[in-house]
């Protein structure tokens, strides 16, 4: 069972890795893909929902989303403050 996996090395590795069985890590990397395949934009609205949830200020997130974006293992392309309120704020 690998759940919507396409590539079962990767959970074969994550298995062995991890003592977890086939199945777990099967769904395991099923989250951390999904995660990894979330639009730019449904990524930036919630993490700006996210952030405003504790108290932050914009000034301060879109910055900080910029970064993160900048570090995601597929990086988005590099968007403007400007931009990313477009995204939030429409």
């Amino acid at each position: 069972m690998m759940a919507d996996v396409e590539d079962t090395d990767i959970v074969e590795r994550v298995a062995a890795s991890t003592g977890l069985p086939p199945g777990v890590a099967a769904r395991v990397v099923d989250d951390v893909l999904a995660f990894y395949r979330t639009p730019t934009e449904q990524y930036v609205r919630r993490r700006h929902a996210e952030l405003q949830a504790e108290g932050r200020k914009n000034p301060e997130i879109f910055p900080l989303i910029a970064a993160e974006l900048r570090g995601r293992l597929v990086a988005a392309p590099d968007l403007s403050e400007r931009q990313l309120r477009r995204i939030v704020y429409g």
